[in-house]
């Protein structure tokens, strides 16, 4: 299909919708993209061509993304039927019983699912290259990390594959990625969207699915898809003004933003990511926004020390939670000795300390976002260091705390986890080897709306979309 990689979601399903192509022709051309670009990636490791023809031959709801080709990331939501190994032997022969919540939103609103993306054992590394499955290229430069832990989807949406595809955040999984591959991706607030049918809460309002797309409106349109509580479920957030898609070329007025280039450990960021950083506050400035430095004084060691002992206790749960299905208890050698490390971590702590992890991680919040209140905006590294070599995130590592400590880069990822503040990375700076560098945009808590104002508006004055990385499907 001629120009396929030149349309983002929306404009495909416009398309369906005009008549002027049919899903089963999108379908067929992300299938001959996948093999084209796929054997140099590894981006796509399950493939669900046969399903997804059916489907587009039977016809596809009308809906925001009629007819748009879509991949779930290995390790995220659940789509009933569907392989979800999570990257881990101990989930070798897992499928999907049910669809989640957010998938079955994203069936009604058209996609097909042609595939399933390349993850990190469990989403537990900043980097694609789990054991199972070996290492995801990044399009951009063949011997470079995606970034983690939804590196298979961010190479495949970069490598234009398909428009988007499914992300996942905990610590920085969408961001991070988005960052390394030249994308747009946004974590959502606390409580944005739902966990159900499987699952109420995950590491307690930090953990969220979205997408990686390659524009602004893709991803508010997502959100708008994808959003919204159920009856019972433990966070309630106010209902946007209006559909996030209107948002997108919506004037901003003129906010006061703060922007940072130090780490709040007190160590050196990358001198290519602090000029992403300078040079995207030069342009808010010039777009009439009251732009002024602010560096974060929080204790940013003390808040990820917290964060790792809540997240080992809570996969620790969902490990002997699902053993039920699988048939026995996870053994050491269905793991990486780190994923058993943290498993026997979290298994360790008593329900006293657990208790007193929550009450901390909730002042840690408090803390984060009281730093930032007094701006509109907080602009911020999504990284402060580039891709890190493959094999830097060894995960035969047995030393949790040891593994933990790798996690310097990912700052000013964790804490808007630990704040439930949105954050949303955008692609503003190419280095000079040519890899992408995304900066961070931090909103107000349940703010997204002026987020996406904001992100459209830095879209409008410096586009990216037609940045096409070396492995490029065409």
């Amino acid at each position: 299909m001629e120009n396929y990689g030149s349309y983002d979601a929306l404009g495909l399903a416009g398309l369906v919708k005009s008549g002027e192509v049919t899903p089963l022709e999108l379908v067929d051309e992300a299938i001959r993209r996948i093999e084209e670009v796929n054997p140099r990636l590894n981006a796509v490791i399950y493939r669900h061509f046969d399903d997804a023809r059916s489907r587009a031959a039977e016809g596809v709801p009308d809906g925001p993304f009629q007819g748009v080709p879509y991949m779930i990331k290995e390790l995220a939501t659940m789509w009933e039927g569907v392989p979800q190994t999570n990257s881990c032997r101990y989930f070798k022969d897992f499928v999907a019983p049910v669809d989640s919540e957010i998938s079955a939103r994203l069936k009604r609103a058209g996609v097909i699912l042609v595939g399933s993306t390349n993850a990190p054992e469990f989403g537990w590394a900043l980097t694609t290259e789990p054991e199972v499955y070996g290492r995801t290229n990044n399009p951009w430069a063949e011997g470079i990390s995606p970034g983690g832990s939804s590196g298979g989807s961010a190479a495949a949406v970069a490598a234009r594959i398909l428009p988007m595809a499914e992300a996942s955040d905990a610590a920085g999984s969408i961001r991070g990625p988005a960052s390394q591959c030249g994308l747009v991706g946004l974590k959502p607030s606390r409580g944005r969207s739902t966990l159900a049918p499987m699952q109420a809460d995950f590491f307690y309002g930090a953990a969220h699915f979205l997408c990686v797309s390659r524009t602004v409106r893709d991803t508010a349109a997502f959100l708008d898809v994808t959003s919204g509580e159920l009856p019972g479920d433990p966070y309630n957030t106010p209902p946007p003004a209006r559909p996030w898609l209107e948002e997108v070329g919506r004037e901003p007025g003129r906010l006061r933003i703060g922007f940072t280039t130090a780490d709040p450990h007190g160590r050196p960021i990358h001198d290519e990511i602090a000029t992403a950083v300078r040079n995207t506050a030069g342009l808010l400035e010039s777009l009439g926004h009251h732009v002024e430095e602010h560096d974060m004084e929080i204790d940013a060691d003390a808040a990820w020390r917290t964060y790792n002992r809540i997240t080992a206790v809570q996969t620790a749960m969902v490990f002997d939670g699902v053993a039920q299905f699988i048939g026995h208890t996870v053994t050491p050698e269905e793991t990486s000795p780190t994923m058993y490390a943290i498993i026997e971590r979290g298994r360790s702590l008593s329900g006293v300390e657990h208790s007193n992890d929550i009450e901390q991680q909730r002042l840690h919040s408090r803390a984060i976002a009281s730093d930032l209140a007094a701006y509109d905006v907080f602009l911020a590294p999504t990284l402060t260091h580039p891709p890190r070599p493959f094999g830097f995130w060894d995960m035969s590592e047995p030393d949790i705390d040891a593994y933990n400590a790798k996690w310097t880069d990912a700052v000013y990822l964790y804490l808007f986890n630990i704040s439930g503040q949105p954050a949303m990375s955008v692609p503003m700076h190419w280095t000079a080897e040519g890899l992408p560098v995304g900066v961070q945009l931090v909103g107000r808590p349940t703010d997204e709306a002026t987020l996406i104002r904001v992100a459209a508006q830095l879209e409008a004055a410096q586009p990216w979309i037609d940045r096409l990385p070396p492995i490029c499907a065409g």
